[in-house]
Order: structure tokens, then C-alpha cells, then sequence
């Protein structure tokens, strides 16, 4: 007996979003269709010019500018930010370096510190119960 292996499809928006691009943004047959797994690999392993241009110039989902820019999506939403930015904004934002930018960086280099601090003490809590009692 022979096993029937469906052929493993997404939504468009997701695919988009592994993509690491705006959906909006996208060719409409993108947008209108679902994606198989191996599509979705073509496309990762070699862009079509469409894909290479919305992942230079944008517009950009807000985790791909809050990346950019360096501070957490709910920073981005605290400073205004709710739409999709061009790569040109982005830099814009960086240039004019404006208060709730700063803030907001210097809130997520606090995040990321804690964040280590936590993960160095877990792993010496981890080392002490690994050694044998005396």
C-alpha cells in the first residue's frame, strides 16, 4: 500500500511573514494564491527581483523595522509607529535619531542585558547541580 503525501501549502501571509516581507507589498498573484513548502523554498534559495527589491528598499513589516532600528515592536507602537516603513524612512528615523528612538533603544539594550544576566545564572545554577555532593 502506497502512502498519499499531500503537498504541504500556506497562506499567503504567512508566507510573507517567513519571507520577511510586507504583504501589501507583494505581486497580487502572491497575494491571491497559497504557497506550497517547496515554493516557499524556491524563493528563499533563490529571490525573484521583486523579493530582492522589497527586502532592500521596503516597505518593511513592523518586526523587520523594528529590527532595524533597534528596539522591541511594542516600542515601535509607543513611538508611533504602526504602519510599514520604506528603507529610506527607516534610515530617516536613524539620522533624526528622534527621543522615543533613543528611549526605546536604550529600554531593549536594557532588555538584552537582563536578559543575559538571566541566562548566566541559569547556567551556573545548572553547573552546581551537575557537581557531586560532598
Amino acid at each position: 500500500m502506497k502512502s498519499h503525501q499531500t503537498t504541504q501549502t500556506m497562506k499567503p501571509a504567512t508566507a510573507a511573514k517567513k519571507l520577511g516581507v510586507y504583504l501589501e507589498a507583494t505581486p497580487a498573484e502572491f497575494q491571491e494564491g497559497v504557497v506550497t513548502r517547496a515554493e516557499l523554498n524556491a524563493l528563499q534559495a533563490d529571490p525573484p527581483q521583486w523579493l530582492v527589491d522589497l527586502r532592500r528598499n521596503g516597505p518593511h513589516p513592523r518586526p523587520v523595522v523594528a529590527v532595524k532600528l533597534g528596539v522591541s515592536i511594542s516600542g515601535l507602537a509607543r513611538g508611533g509607529v504602526t504602519e510599514a516603513l520604506t528603507t529610506e524612512q527607516i534610515d530617516a528615523l536613524k539620522n533624526d535619531s528622534p527621543e522615543w528612538l533613543q528611549r526605546e533603544r536604550a529600554t531593549q539594550a536594557e532588555v538584552r542585558k537582563e536578559a543575559v544576566r538571566i541566562k548566566e545564572k541559569n547556567a551556573e545554577r545548572a553547573d552546581q547541580s551537575r557537581q557531586p555532593r560532598s
